[in-house]
């Protein structure tokens, strides 16, 4: 047993409430169980209890034994003076304030129901992926779709963090941003980093104003990404190559320093040098193309502005001075719908509340449409009998997995409290 399995009892008076007594035999009424804010300090603030007689306001401190309290080192920290209640399930040793008075002691394990801790101890149990595994095939669907609809919200919150920090940092140039962002989701996993530092190491003044010639952009990219760094006699290359010394010179960069782009694991079709041509023809084709994204909340609409091919030399490259058999270098739809979930979806919302407005809504029927994502934590949820049909559910799966499986926070998830509770 944890110590959050008392705080989940006592947040929601999972326990019988009648008849309740302190340890030396005070009537205990729960007027309000105060604030849950897990942070520094005692459990539960600004609580109000009514013991005997006297009705206490302050704060509610909980262990699994009363002796914690020492080991805790509690007794020297002023946070705990105004601790009204010390909850414990077991109470093996009395605790007194600096003035000498006993703190009264709520032994907790004589008002919870067995089947209550059986289900928390089942749940608790060892398992071969995740705590509830047994129980996510019988899940009550209403239940689990509240809960997904709340995981994908507190997803594209999390979300907002880094797209507000760099709108601090380009004086909330939205299509900056937005190019950004897009770049870091056309280098995936495994260049998603190197791509980012890629573009926001050019500044975006300059991206705008060369955005009609596609070599400029592309010369920009390569060069940056340290691909233009050997000699090569390739007449494409060697065009890159002038251009990117020239446009340093002209607008006065200095080449950064930056990690090498991998082409290691990757398909060719995901090859640094296809994506950044990609990503090159797409700003070229489209200079406000945040702008267009966010006036259309049509599907279709997005698949056309997202719909590029790379720049003709890498019809029969994927590396330079390398050729190939000839193959259009098109982005796949499983790539856009991966664009849209990962870049459109959180700018939209982002921007949606910069302007006061919600349209989380909008963005769960948009996911809606998109097909499930395909990686080893869906196949998981599915194994275990949770399908998922769109990516709205896959987002939201990914979310519980990270943020709660992951981190143990059974009891303040949906699905574990479902699990405590049933009968």
């Amino acid at each position: 047993m944890k110590e959050d399995f008392l705080h989940y009892l006592w947040k929601f008076k999972y326990f019988n409430t009648l008849d309740l007594k302190t340890t030396s035999g005070e009537s205990i009424t729960i007027v309000n169980v105060g604030q849950y804010l897990e942070q520094a300090g005692p459990d539960f603030f600004n609580a109000q209890i009514r013991i005997d007689n006297q009705k206490w306001a302050g704060n509610v401190e909980m262990h699994l034994k009363s002796s914690d309290w020492y080991i805790h080192h509690h007794e020297n920290d002023p946070a705990y003076e105004n601790v009204i209640l010390h909850v414990v399930w077991e109470h093996d040793v009395a605790i007194y304030r600096s003035d000498n008075s006993i703190i009264p002691v709520l032994e907790l394990k004589h008002y919870v129901a067995p089947k209550t801790v059986i289900n928390y101890n089942v749940l608790r149990s060892v398992k071969s992926w995740l705590y509830c595994e047994n129980q996510l095939a019988g899940l009550d669907q209403f239940l689990l779709r509240h809960w997904q609809e709340r995981l994908f919200v507190e997803r594209l919150e999390q979300k907002t963090k880094p797209i507000s920090n760099w709108l601090t940092q380009t004086s909330s140039d939205w299509e900056a941003v937005f190019f950004w962002m897009l770049s870091q989701n056309f280098g995936l996993n495994t260049n998603g980093d190197q791509f980012f530092a890629i573009v926001s190491s050019i500044p975006f003044s300059i991206i705008r104003k060369e955005a009609s010639n596609l070599a400029n952009i592309e010369a920009l990219l390569f060069g940056n990404a340290g691909l233009l760094d050997t000699e090569k006699e390739d007449h494409y290359f060697t065009d890159l190559k002038f251009r990117y010394t020239y446009l340093l010179q002209k607008y006065q960069l200095t080449k950064p320093i930056l990690a090498p782009v991998q082409f290691f694991k990757h398909r060719p079709d995901n090859f640094p040098t296809i994506r950044l041509s990609q990503l090159a023809v797409l700003w070229h084709t489209h200079s406000n193309l945040f702008s267009k994204i966010c006036a259309t909340n049509s599907l279709d609409s997005m698949y056309q502005l997202l719909q590029v091919t790379a720049s003709p030399y890498w019809l029969d490259h994927y590396q330079f001075d390398k050729l190939s058999p000839k193959k259009n270098k098109q982005l796949s739809k499983p790539f856009m719908d991966l664009l849209i979930v990962n870049t459109i979806v959180p700018i939209r919302f982002t921007y949606a509340q910069s302007h006061g407005k919600d349209n989380s809504q909008d963005l769960v029927d948009l996911l809606q449409y998109l097909s499930p994502e395909k990686n080893g934590t869906i196949d998981k949820f599915n194994y275990f009998g949770i399908a998922t049909t769109n990516a709205f559910e896959t987002q939201s799966l990914l979310q519980l997995k990270k943020e709660y499986c992951n981190k143990s926070k059974c009891l303040s998830c949906t699905i574990g409290i479902e699990v405590i509770k049933n009968k």
